[in-house]
């Protein structure tokens, strides 16, 4: 796994917070387990879009060893490996809700693009 040269110099909670729901991939694999539970590598990479093997891979170690998320590993032939988030990660799905919907209240919707996990929230707040 990629090792930094430098340690992160995070000095607040929010830093903290950001680095871990941040970024293009975090929040939207942590929004997919919420949705979905418990998926296999396969079934995650074919409810992400535009991601390569090489960056979903690595991002899944990044929230595994932030402790968002569990991998279960079975076993068994053929090999089984399970991902769902941790009761640490179910946490921060209730802040990334509260970030939806503040985006969609202020960010023109495009719908052709939208998750489907994102239309879980609508913006007022209210769970659909």
């Amino acid at each position: 796994m990629y090792k930094p040269k430098l340690e992160k110099d995070i000095r607040c909670p929010l830093e903290y917070g950001l680095d871990i729901f941040g970024g293009k991939w975090n929040s939207r694999i942590i929004c997919v387990l919420a949705e979905k539970k418990t998926l296999r590598y396969g079934e995650l990479r074919s409810e992400m879009v535009n991601i390569t093997d090489a960056v979903l891979a690595s991002t899944l170690k990044e929230l595994q060893g932030s402790g968002i998320i569990r991998r279960q590993s079975y076993d068994q032939i053929p090999p089984k490996v399970e991902y769902s988030l941790t009761e640490k990660g179910a946490s921060v799905v209730p802040i990334l809700q509260s970030i939806c919907q503040w985006a969609g209240a202020h960010h023109k919707e495009d719908t052709a693009h939208t998750m489907k996990q994102c239309k879980k929230c609508d913006y007022n707040g209210r769970q659909i």
